[in-house]
């Protein structure tokens, strides 16, 4: 029995170094890639950085192998991670740069008592996904005539990647359309690595279904993408909530900008935090996080229409030919609508 429990503390100490050392690996990468994605730093000096840091971790986690030195080095690479962690912390989103057009422009609301008005929605002229020119106008909602709530679910590169969006509906034929999307500045791409890295701060694209809608359904095309679009299922008072949760968070934003991050604030989580202002909302999943499955998700906890089995509802959800055929129109909102059961 003896000989057993010193084999067992034997393999419970092997274990314990194993997981500091992948926890060191771990945080190793981590700080290589924040280095390599710091801020506004020139390109040479974030990769210097970055491969001093690789070397001093190679040489921390090479020195907790030894016995010696294990300690030692272990204090070493928390301290070094914990400095790096803190001034990472410092670095602070910004609404003040040189932004791409399509997100150059923040929207905000301003409060009547029932009246809301909606400064800035977007409504550029395209001619194609990169060559528009800029529009934007002010309109005033009324939130007792808010009697619908759609959400769109745009897929480009297979069945669990999507971008979802909420539009939301009023009794006097307007429709507008919440984006949670990056603010780029100009010149700068995505990468969904970037996100996780402070490279991008949190924006609500605000605009016309003319807009946010028609550049996916007909504009885009490398690669194209099929634009879905589902009434969600609830009581008018929720989806009121809900849209001045969308307010409360545009203004928010415009007086204190948020980094965008590609696990946590990305589109689905966004619309995910912004419900729970619901009584009832629906629990997490694994079906937010994976986006392209929020549609099933939903259906499934019945906030789509469930006379329907859902594959013959996401077929019939599909507006691209519609939006093709409507373009520039002004009832757009109207005619891709027109499949609707």
């Amino acid at each position: 029995m003896e000989a057993a429990g010193t084999i067992l503390r034997r393999w419970a100490r092997a274990a314990g170094l194993v997981l500091i050392c992948l926890l060191m690996l771990g945080a190793g990468a981590w700080g290589a890639l924040a280095l390599h994605y710091w801020d506004h730093a020139s390109p040479a000096l974030r990769s210097t950085l970055a491969a001093l840091w690789i070397l001093a971790c190679i040489v921390l986690i090479a020195g907790f192998a030894f016995r010696r030195w294990r300690w030692k080095s272990l204090a070493a690479f928390v301290a070094l991670f914990v400095s790096l962690l803190a001034a990472w912390r410092t670095i602070a989103p910004s609404n003040d740069r040189d932004w791409e057009p399509e997100n150059a422009v923040l929207a905000y609301a301003t409060f009547d008592g029932e009246r809301v008005t909606l400064h800035n929605i977007r409504n550029f002229d395209y001619r194609t996904e990169s060559d528009f020119t800029p529009a934007y106008y002010d309109r005033t909602f009324d939130l007792r005539q808010l009697d619908e709530v759609d959400l769109f679910s745009d897929y480009w590169m297979g069945p669990s990647v999507a971008h979802v969006f909420v539009s939301f509906g009023f009794t006097d034929g307007a429709h507008v359309a919440f984006s949670v999307e990056t603010r780029r500045e100009k010149g700068q791409a995505y990468s969904s690595v970037a996100g996780f890295f402070r490279q991008y701060t949190l924006y609500y694209a605000v605009g016309d279904e003319r807009d946010i809608v028609r550049v996916r359904t007909n504009y885009r095309h490398d690669p194209p993408e099929q634009v879905y679009l589902y009434r969600l299922h609830g009581d008018p008072g929720a989806g009121r909530r809900v849209f001045l949760e969308y307010l409360r968070e545009i203004n928010e934003l415009r007086q204190r900008p948020q980094w965008y991050n590609t696990l946590t604030s990305n589109c689905t989580n966004s619309i995910w935090l912004l419900a729970r202002i619901n009584p009832g909302h629906v629990p997490y999943s694994w079906k937010i996080l994976v986006s392209g499955y929020l549609p099933e998700y939903l259906y499934e906890r019945g906030r789509l229409d469930t006379r329907l089995p859902f594959a013959e509802l996401q077929r019939r959800a599909l507006i691209n030919p519609l939006a093709q055929a409507a373009d520039k129109e002004a009832d757009f909102s109207q005619r891709i609508r027109a499949g609707e059961r």
